[in-house]
């Protein structure tokens, strides 16, 4: 399969699903030849871009069944998160690679379904968190491995997203996260923040989460801006809401690390993954874009300046090749870069046959965060344990980057 151009199968064709296709469009080794979603509209929609694009037109189905039965080379899963798990279950075993999108699962259950179908069919199985690959996310990993910061001790990240037009425009879009708010209160999200910091401390690789603690605000949010909002007041005035508007949780890891995560979607702020990394030689601040080793910078040079000091771009010699060499095209294809990154290494595994560095442990770990949390809100805030997907793998596990990271001396 080297030198061949790969079919590959794009599922949910919806926001994400089009995000997804400005990339693979930017990609020459991949052909997208099969569509699928549950609206019409949507499939016309997606073959005029790739016929724009004088691509190849796609096959369009609207049972994502059908699309596995015609075999393609690789399978993208881009639907609602309630759907994610079935159609990889599917696909793997049918011996077809997939990779789904991100999202939590308030289903324990589905978590070990998807570990035992890879256990038992070895299908590739790829976890698409771009921000994994995100250029600050690389920058900090790669200065942690060459042990800039010392031994890392605490984490912090945040999934700060102003989504309340989003979730009330569910009632017009299909969009699923209008449902998730009604009907849970939980970590909804977390893998956007906890998944660099996943990979970074080597959970399921000599590392492991053991508990958290999760605690979650009342919910005023929506309710506020559905009753300003004219286009949504008459139809969604007086719904109750279940999710709180902020969401925080504190995660123990085996080897010692805390994690504090924060999920906030229903205020209005400006966006933030908030990435935190803290060793006894050093810390990392990506929204100061700051970097901060052994004290090179201290309190009274920065209350004395009074600003943030943004010296990231002092340390880009740690960046990997993908980002010192990406180009204009690929950045604006989507989220800055990452997405255009994250796939074109998820194509590089399939056609190298390599290990998948986000894989099914990976995902399940990461996903069953929000299970976890709204067990532990429900009931008080009480500690609630991690189940270990990898049945005791993790202590022999090697470390696995996602992409290669620059030794410097």
């Amino acid at each position: 399969m080297e030198n061949k151009v790969l079919k590959i199968a794009l599922i949910g064709l919806g926001q994400r699903g089009n995000g997804l296709l400005t990339n693979l469009l930017c990609l020459e080794e991949v052909e997208v030849a099969y569509i699928c979603d549950l609206f019409p509209e949507r499939i016309e929609k997606i073959k005029a871009r790739i016929a724009e694009a004088n691509k190849p037109s796609p096959v369009g189905f609207a049972n994502y069944e059908d699309v596995i039965a015609a075999k393609p080379d690789a399978i993208l899963v881009a639907t609602s998160w309630s759907n994610h798990v079935k159609t990889a279950l599917a696909a793997m075993s049918a011996g077809i690679p997939v990779a789904i999108e991100v999202g939590g699962t308030h289903n324990i259950e589905d978590c070990w379904k998807l570990v035992d179908c890879y256990e038992k069919t070895k299908t590739p199985f790829m976890f698409l968190e771009n921000c994994c690959y995100n250029r600050d996310e690389i920058l900090a990993t790669s200065l942690v491995r060459n042990g800039k910061f010392g031994e890392v001790v605490h984490c912090y990240g945040e999934y700060c997203h102003d989504l309340r037009e989003e979730i009330a425009g569910g009632i017009d879009t299909h969009h699923y996260r209008l449902e998730e708010y009604k009907h849970h209160n939980c970590d909804n999200y977390p893998t956007h923040e906890l998944g660099p910091i996943a990979k970074l401390l080597n959970i399921n690789r000599g590392n492991r989460f053991v508990r958290l603690v999760s605690m979650s605000s009342k919910a005023r949010g929506m309710n506020v801006y559905i009753d300003k909002t004219e286009k949504y007041a008459n139809r969604l005035g007086g719904t109750h809401f279940d999710q709180g508007d902020v969401t925080t949780t504190m995660i123990q890891c085996e080897n010692g690390e805390t994690i504090l995560l924060k999920l906030d979607t229903t205020l209005p702020h400006l966006y933030s993954r908030g990435l935190r990394i803290e060793g006894t030689l050093g810390c990392y601040d990506q929204n100061a874009q700051h970097v901060n080793i052994d004290g090179t910078i201290n309190d009274e040079e920065f209350l004395q300046d009074g600003k943030f000091f943004q010296n990231q771009k002092e340390y880009s010699e740690y960046l990997s090749d993908d980002w010192r060499n990406i180009t204009k095209e690929q950045m604006e294809a989507g989220h800055g870069g990452m997405d255009y990154v994250m796939l074109k290494h998820y194509f590089h595994c399939i056609r190298d046959h390599l290990e998948m560095p986000i894989d099914v442990y990976d995902a399940v770990s990461w996903m069953v965060v929000t299970a976890l949390s709204a067990e532990s809100i429900a009931k008080g805030s009480i500690p609630v344990e991690f189940p270990d997907f990898t049945r005791g793998k993790w202590k022999t596990r090697q470390p696995v980057d996602v992409i290669d990271l620059p030794k410097i001396s």
